[in-house]
């Protein structure tokens, strides 16, 4: 990841309510939450939802596609996965005592995607 989309993703969520609905989307999964539901959630009045959403999207950080009335945002795993590669791309130094808190946490998160992928019959 080039050092400007990282600067570009960690400024659209370095505020309280964007930070909010990005970690609620990561948390629905791939299926998404419609944007009145987004609304209900976080307590958002529509026109500052709307700009949230425009700036997570403008980072990359979430796509949208449009179901029926409702249009359903979701967020974007892959361009999360780059933003913490970078993030901890030059972890530790050689110093493996730094990362191991985090290298347990990514192992967690390894096997909740390896049983997803399980269930959704793609491994």
């Amino acid at each position: 990841m080039k050092p400007q989309y990282a600067v570009g993703a960690l400024s659209a969520l370095a505020h309280p309510g964007r930070l909010e609905i990005f970690r609620l989307l990561v948390r629905a999964g791939p299926e998404g939450v419609a944007a009145g539901e987004i609304a209900r959630a976080t307590g958002s009045l529509a026109n500052t939802l709307s700009a949230n959403l425009s700036v997570l999207a403008g980072a990359g950080l979430i796509g949208s596609r449009r179901e029926g009335r409702s249009i359903i945002y979701s967020a974007a795993y892959e361009r999360m996965r780059e933003l913490l590669a970078f993030l901890m791309e030059d972890c530790c130094g050689g110093n493996a005592e730094i990362c191991a808190p985090l290298a347990a946490i990514a192992e967690r998160a390894a096997c909740c995607a390896s049983s997803t992928m399980r269930s959704s019959g793609t491994a």
